[in-house]
């Protein structure tokens, strides 16, 4: 039997290292996406934050025009649809945008909606994959306005009329005596919508 003196011995080492490189590649490369996801649900989360923040601002406004108004049942109606003149509420948008290292492009959707793209200010961030260090996500939001109130027509005797919420709550507002209203959070309600 005659041994051979050049073997297939050492072999394995070049494929041992091939291999693991391809592994940390991809692992650089999981990583990756792993800081864009990160980047995007902070794009996302201040996108929320803003448009919510515009939208119980302008809920805010509603309620305090209402109690101005509380004796006057006929202007009830445009201030539950959202048909009075209240401010744009997109500062607040832009403010909590800021506090969540973003900033945003607010826009009002009458009469009762709130769109915002927000930005991070950082970026993606350097990696293996070629071109994602100047990338920023981008977060998009639409946070709406909904009434949870209903009422009747008041009648002829001076009474202010019912005031019926979500959840069966009902109001009986006595004109002598205003004391108890609905706050803004009983009166409105601000949501997320798709």
């Amino acid at each position: 039997m005659r041994v051979r003196r050049y073997g297939d011995s050492g072999q394995a080492f070049p494929i041992y290292i091939t291999v693991v490189g391809g592994l940390l590649f991809l692992a650089l490369a999981y990583l990756a996406v792993g800081q864009a996801a990160v980047n995007r649900n902070g794009a996302q989360t201040a996108a929320d934050a803003a448009a919510l923040a515009a939208a119980m601002n302008t809920r805010d406004e509603l309620a305090d025009l209402w109690v101005q108004d509380v004796r006057d049942p006929t202007k009830w109606l445009d201030i539950f649809q959202g048909h009075v003149d209240v401010a744009d509420s997109c500062w607040r948008a832009d403010q909590l945008a800021a506090q969540n290292d973003a900033t945003a492009r607010c826009a009002s959707d009458p009469p009762l909606a709130y769109e915002v793209d927000a930005v991070p200010n950082k970026t993606v961030g350097d990696s293996v994959v070629p071109g994602t260090e100047n990338l920023k996500s981008t977060g998009h939001a639409r946070a709406v306005i909904d009434s949870l109130c209903t009422f009747s027509p008041a009648g002829d005797d001076g009474a202010l009329p019912e005031l019926t919420c979500k959840g069966g709550r009902i109001w009986r507002l006595d004109p002598a005596d205003l004391s108890d209203l609905p706050g803004p959070e009983d009166l409105f309600d601000v949501h997320l919508a798709d």
